[in-house]
């Protein structure tokens, strides 16, 4: 993992319920993730979130190269057994 994924990316279970987010702050990699699939700009992501900085809008972008760098395996459930 690039070594600023390590100072800007973390995860906390105590903080939105363990999903990754910005410097310990409550503003999830998913949001900035989600406004920029949106077509927002990191201009405007940072004129909304003031207190993050460019880096962190590209450290969420780093972030998801190594998430989808992995191999995933898709396996169906048995929802029988799930069944009440």
């Amino acid at each position: 993992m690039p070594e600023s994924l390590l100072h800007r990316v973390s995860i906390d279970p105590q903080i939105c319920n363990g999903k990754p987010i910005i410097r310990g702050k409550r503003i999830t990699v998913q949001t900035i993730l989600e406004f920029l699939s949106a077509g927002d700009t990191p201009e405007e992501i940072l004129y909304q979130y003031p207190s993050l900085e460019k880096e962190d809008i590209s450290a969420c972008l780093q972030f998801a190269v190594v998430l989808m760098s992995r191999n995933y395996t898709i396996r169906t459930l048995n929802t029988a057994q799930y069944a009440a």
